[in-house]
């Protein structure tokens, strides 16, 4: 899995995971990658600063950006972003595979069917229930713009001990 930073061509800054380098350009390609603010299926990958830990100080998890990054230029032809991740990076990585494998062991699997299930329990049309599932940026803006709450889940790589 790859986590990328992105820049819609407003300058809007998001970022999502993606099964590979490859991946990403088929979906970006085919338009499916979308800014989840606006919409726009004109995304780049914007520039990645690499973290780096050192063991005088604790790590901390960075607030939102409060203006949006300028879209950069596409990473070269064949390469992929790589990191070394300091042993907070690595526990905050397990409790959030530990966060994901409770959910989906705890939760019902609508696939498709989210944005519809979320809105039946948020009017009170079914009783409320923990659920996951998939919806396009597009259908998870609506859902937000209803005020119905929902968190992405978490996808980490297996981890390779």
């Amino acid at each position: 899995m790859i986590r990328y930073s992105l820049a819609c061509e407003r300058g809007h800054a998001f970022e999502s995971w993606f099964a590979s380098s490859s991946a990403y350009d088929k979906q970006a390609k085919r338009g499916l990658v979308a800014c989840p603010v606006c919409g726009s299926t004109k995304v780049e990958k914007a520039i990645m600063a690499p973290r780096l830990a050192r063991s005088d100080k604790a790590i901390d998890v960075p607030a939102p950006a409060a203006a949006p990054a300028p879209a950069a230029p596409p990473t070269p032809q064949g390469t992929e972003p790589v990191a070394m991740i300091s042993p907070q990076e690595r526990e905050l990585r397990t409790k959030l595979k530990e966060l994901r494998d409770h959910l989906v062991k705890n939760s019902e699997n609508v696939g498709r069917k989210f944005p519809e299930q979320a809105r039946k329990m948020h009017y009170g049309e079914t009783e409320h229930r923990s659920i996951y599932g998939e919806a396009s940026p597009q259908e998870a803006k609506e859902l937000y713009e209803e005020g119905i709450e929902f968190h992405p889940l978490p996808i980490l790589p297996d981890e390779r001990n």
